[in-house]
């Protein structure tokens, strides 16, 4: 197993190579580079990252947003979200209907079967002002 050697690669990445643009028919240099493989990842990363940021941006910060499959425009989600309030109002409503019809069938069956409070009260005479 070959073991991984920094300073190779490091030195592979800073070897300088030119580029030279040519003229084909009269073979005049029109322009030179010099690079190194670093210079060139780079400059490719710094491209790819400016155009992701770009693309995000226009993305999120004008219109086109509201063509993204489930994203929908502002006015339908604000009535999305004011009938799931309602619906949910709705529900709870509902559950407590069920729970008073519930309890009137039991009263009407006679299967009560609730624990009531017996403890007695002691209720202070009235004192009465005759005279």
């Amino acid at each position: 197993m070959a073991l991984f050697d920094g300073n190779k690669t490091l030195k592979r990445l800073q070897n300088r190579y030119r580029l030279v643009i040519m003229n084909d028919d009269t073979y005049e240099e029109v322009i030179t580079f010099k690079l190194t493989r670093m210079s060139v990842y780079v400059a490719l990363s710094t491209i790819f990252v400016i155009l992701i940021g770009l693309t995000v941006a226009l993305v999120s910060f004008t219109n086109l947003k509201y063509y993204l499959p489930g994203y929908g425009n502002p006015s339908e989600r604000r009535e999305y979200i004011q009938l799931k309030y309602r619906t949910d109002s709705l529900e709870r409503e509902m559950q407590m209907k069920d729970q008073y019809l519930e309890s009137i069938k039991k009263v009407m069956t006679g299967d009560v079967t609730e624990k009531r409070d017996t403890t007695a009260l002691k209720v202070p005479a009235v004192e009465s002002t005759d005279d």
